[in-house]
C-alpha cells in the first residue's frame, strides 16, 4: 500500500564506506561496515522519511575488474557494464541484510529492496572522446600494451605507480527505473538503487545497450532525487560538516549556506574536484531544479544533523 504522507529522502554514500582503503576488503569486513552504517539509515526512516539509498562502488568494482583480468585466461572477461551490475547485486545484498537485521533489532517496521538500475547517457557525450576515469588495477608496460592491442583499452601512466585503464564518465540523463523506485519507497521499503552511479546504457539503433563507462554516483543520485521529487537529498561523507579553508588554521565549519554562497566558495577553490567538489556540484544541481534543501554530513552525525544540530545544509537563495 502506497503511503503518500511521508516525505522522500534520497541518501548518497560512497563505496569506501563499506570498503575503506585501510582494510583488506573481505566480505566479512564489508558486512561489519554495513552493520555500522545501517542504524543511521534506519534513523532517517524513523524521522518520517521514505528512504532511497544510493551507494558508490569504486573499490568494489575495482576488485571485480582485478578478478576479471587475473582469470582472463580461464574464463571470458565481462564488460564493464556487467561488472557494475555485479557490484549492484553484491552491495545490495550486503546492505539489505544489514538493514533488515537492524530494523528487527530496533523494532522498526520497514523492509529493504534492491533495484538493479540502468541509467541512460548520451552516446554523443564528450566523455566518450576523452576517457579520464581510472579503473581496475595497475599493470606493467607490457601488460598495458597487450590490453591496448587486444581489448582496445585506453591506458595511461599513473604518477609513476604503473599503468591503468581509463574509461569515459558521461553525464547521467535519465534513471530508467525511477518510477518503480519511487513506488517501492512509498510502499514502505528502504530502496537501494543507482548503485555505483547506475549501469550505463544508451539508445543505439532504437534499443538500449550497455556501455564501457562509469557514471558519477553523486550526479546520478542528484538526478534520481530530482526525477522522483525527493523532499531532501542527503550526501553522507567522511566529515560531519563542510568547511572552507579545510585543514588550515583558519578553517571554518559551515552550518547553513545558500546556493550563492556555495557557488562563491567553489569559485574560490574551497571544494576541490577530487573531494568535496562533486558533492557540492550535485547538491547545487538538485536545489536549482527542485527548490529543496540538501544535507551533507557523516553517517555518525546523521541523527544529530536531521535535528539541525550538526551537518551542513545548503538551501535555495531567498526569493
Amino acid at each position: 500500500m502506497v503511503n503518500s504522507e511521508k516525505k522522500i529522502a534520497v541518501v548518497a554514500f560512497g563505496g569506501n564506506a563499506l570498503l575503506p582503503e585501510t582494510q583488506e576488503g573481505t566480505f566479512e569486513e564489508q558486512q561489519a561496515n554495513a552493520d555500522a552504517a545501517a542504524e543511521s539509515i534506519i534513523g532517517i526512516s524513523r524521522n518520517g522519511y521514505d528512504v532511497i539509498l544510493v551507494h558508490g562502488n569504486g573499490p568494489q568494482v575495482g576488485q571485480v575488474l582485478v578478478q576479471n583480468e587475473e582469470s582472463s585466461e580461464k574464463v571470458p572477461m565481462q564488460p564493464l557494464d556487467a561488472c557494475v551490475a555485479a557490484t549492484q547485486g553484491t552491495i545490495g545484498y550486503i546492505l539489505t541484510t544489514a538493514l533488515r537485521r537492524t530494523a528487527k533489532r530496533l523494532d522498526v517496521d520497514v523492509d529493504t529492496v534492491t533495484v538493479l538500475t540502468n541509467v541512460a547517457v548520451s552516446p554523443a557525450d564528450p566523455a566518450f572522446e576523452n576517457p579520464t576515469k581510472p579503473i581496475g588495477s595497475f599493470m606493467s608496460a607490457e601488460r598495458a600494451q597487450e590490453m591496448e592491442k587486444t581489448k582496445g583499452w585506453k591506458i595511461i601512466e599513473d604518477a609513476g605507480r604503473g599503468y591503468r585503464r581509463v574509461v569515459p564518465s558521461p553525464k547521467p540523463r535519465r534513471i530508467m527505473e525511477s518510477k518503480a523506485i519511487r513506488e517501492l519507497a512509498q510502499a514502505g521499503n528502504i530502496v537501494i538503487a543507482c548503485g555505483g552511479g547506475g549501469i550505463p546504457v544508451a539508445r543505439v539503433n532504437d534499443e538500449f545497450v550497455g556501455l564501457e563507462a562509469v557514471i558519477d554516483k553523486d550526479l546520478a543520485s542528484s538526478l534520481l532525487a530530482e526525477e522522483i521529487g525527493a523532499d531532501l537529498y542527503i550526501v553522507l561523507t567522511g566529515v560531519s560538516q563542510v568547511a572552507i579553508n579545510f585543514g588550515k588554521p583558519n578553517m571554518k565549519l559551515l552550518d547553513r549556506i545558500t546556493v550563492s554562497e556555495a557557488e562563491k566558495y567553489m569559485a574560490e577553490g574551497h571544494f576541490p574536484p577530487g573531494s568535496m567538489g562533486p558533492k557540492i556540484a550535485a547538491a547545487l544541481k538538485f536545489i536549482k531544479s527542485s527548490g529543496k534543501e540538501v544535507l551533507i554530513t557523516s553517517a555518525e552525525k546523521l541523527e544529530d544533523a536531521l535535528k539541525g544540530q550538526s551537518g551542513t545544509y545548503i538551501i535555495p537563495d531567498a526569493q
